[in-house]
């Protein structure tokens, strides 16, 4: 009862922080660092102008908001996964989905098509998904009429417009389901993906794969960019590995069912890998190989293990796919940092562990970040104290009963 009282304290005492310039400076918590200093017992954080200033016990720098943690755990903001969160607020309306192109005018690969031009930082999704500790996500284009869906990258809750960071990320489709997209089998896939590659070799005038625009794109990523392909086979996913180190180019599988299988083959490679660690039934024959202990396998293969979720609008439970995974035999701090910085640092972000100079990006915590049970009670974007009110706690409070008799949002006032 008393640390539910201290972290009720907490909230309502950082309610009315919301500008990065004022100062903020919290005391007395665990401070799950994810970088060189660990973790750290009774310890303070002081925040000013956005970026953590100190780190330590016995802070003594005044601020204009001192608060007491009362023991509270603190990690980074969380990453929710490769997701469609400013891409996407109704499934089933067509004018809210702008995460695919289904139609296009021309018969060719269009790397061109860049999902960021669509983003929207003020679905109702955002603040649902900060609200449970998410701080960033990887801005996916998905599906498509062809094998590129387009081209994302890392994007920051922060409620802005210019929230994009990082390298610029290909998606690519080469699984079973995507193959109707290529004429029925997967191997046209890789026949089109190499004729793409090839425009890129000095060929003067547009060619059978790739439009001119999408050629200047193509080599712009195959310098600089990460190319994401989503697989689940290992059949596939060992196409996807010669693919990358015959062409020279920076790779991560997302799905990854059945990556366990090729564990050593990946880690050679340097080819990380998104998982959602909830999978452990076979969803179709590309994943008759799924297990719980998948990101187990990886991680102590030496594999750089991710963690994503099929749900956008369910981003919470990547948590507990984490979690899950330490449960099979993956290390603790793998998984945490799986979920913080890993991703940050895979897709070409800035440095998100909790250390002076870092930009203020952080979770207070009702208990174990990895607990299905646990949840956020305050979140902190770039040194800002963000809102936890969100469509679904408005919702709450319209239809939460004032009595046994009738629902609020039906009684006259």
């Amino acid at each position: 009862m008393k640390k539910m009282t201290v972290l009720v304290a907490l909230a309502m005492g950082l309610q009315g922080v919301g500008a990065s310039a004022e100062s903020l400076r919290i005391d007395n918590a665990t401070v799950m660092t994810m970088g060189s200093m660990g973790t750290l017992q009774n310890t303070g954080i002081l925040i000013e102008d956005g970026e953590i200033t100190a780190i330590g016990t016995d802070l003594s720098s005044d601020a204009d908001r001192v608060l007491d943690a009362g023991g509270a755990i603190i990690t980074p903001a969380m990453f929710a996964g490769a997701t469609t969160t400013g891409l996407v607020e109704v499934n089933a309306v067509r004018e809210s989905v702008d995460s695919s192109v289904s139609e296009t005018p021309l018969g060719k690969l269009h790397v061109e098509f860049d999902i960021r031009r669509a983003y929207s930082p003020l679905t109702s999704l955002h603040s649902i998904t900060r609200t449970e500790g998410f701080g960033y996500s990887l801005l996916a284009a998905t599906g498509g009429q062809y094998s590129i869906a387009g081209v994302g990258s890392l994007v920051d809750f922060n409620g802005g417009f210019d929230s994009f960071s990082g390298s610029d990320t290909v998606f690519i489709d080469v699984d079973g389901y995507s193959s109707r997209k290529v004429g029925g089998s997967r191997a046209a896939h890789w026949m089109l993906l190499d004729g793409a590659m090839a425009d890129l070799k000095g060929r003067a005038s547009e060619q059978e794969y790739l439009t001119l625009a999408g050629r200047n794109v193509l080599k712009r990523l195959k310098s600089d960019g990460i190319f994401v392909f989503s697989a689940n086979r290992a059949a596939d996913i060992k196409q996807v590995i010669e693919f990358a180190t015959e062409h020279d180019i920076s790779a991560v599988i997302v799905g990854a069912r059945e990556a366990w299988m090729m564990a050593q083959e990946l880690a050679d490679s340097d080819i990380a890998v998104m998982v959602n660690g909830l999978d452990n039934l076979p969803a179709d024959f590309d994943s008759l190989g799924s297990r719980l202990d998948n990101a187990a396998l990886l991680s102590n293969a030496g594999v750089t293990v991710m963690f994503t979720s099929d749900e956008t609008h369910n981003a919470r439970k990547i948590r507990q796919g984490a979690g899950t995974a330490v449960a099979y035999g993956m290390d603790y701090d793998l998984a945490l940092q799986a979920m913080t910085i890993t991703p940050a640092k895979v897709f070409g972000g800035r440095n998100r562990a909790l250390a002076v100079g870092n930009s203020a990006d952080l979770v207070v915590w009702s208990g174990d970040p990895l607990e299905v049970t646990s949840y956020a009670t305050r979140v902190v974007i770039e040194g800002e104290v963000m809102s936890m009110e969100n469509r679904q706690s408005k919702l709450l409070q319209r239809y939460l009963p004032e009595d046994a008799g009738m629902g609020r949002a039906y009684i006259n006032r």
